[in-house]
């Protein structure tokens, strides 16, 4: 995320991907999901597959949504950068094309936990 300062930005951020040791953070938003009202931050290296990522970290912490055990996992909607995005599970997250501080969105069609559902 870009930064916008007053004045010289005179310090590297800290938040560079050289300061996770070979991992990086990404972000996972489940639209229409209030009780979940922020995106997940999720770690990992670009060399690990993005299912085990979603298996080990994501998912766990969907679990206290109400809706969680009625997901269609195949039929759940994908973005990225704003784009309808297919992610391929046993490929790496470099491979799926996923950087560092990057969020990627997802909709579970028929399922809105607190919220009414709406065109989608």
């Amino acid at each position: 995320m870009a930064v916008v300062a007053n004045g010289e930005y005179k310090f590297p951020s800290r938040d560079r991907v050289e300061n996770y040791y070979g991992h990086q953070l990404l972000f996972a938003c489940w639209d229409h999901h209030m009780l979940m009202a922020a995106p997940f931050m999720l770690f990992g290296a670009p060399e690990q597959k993005l299912g085990d990522i979603i298996e080990q970290q994501l998912k766990p912490l969907m679990q206290p949504d109400p809706d969680f055990d009625k997901i269609d996992w195949d039929a759940i909607e994908w973005t990225k950068s704003g784009e309808p995005w297919t992610p391929d599970f046993n490929k790496t997250i470099k491979q799926n094309g996923l950087v560092h501080k990057e969020q990627f969105r997802f909709k579970t069609p028929g399922l809105s936990t607190l919220v009414p559902p709406q065109g989608e």
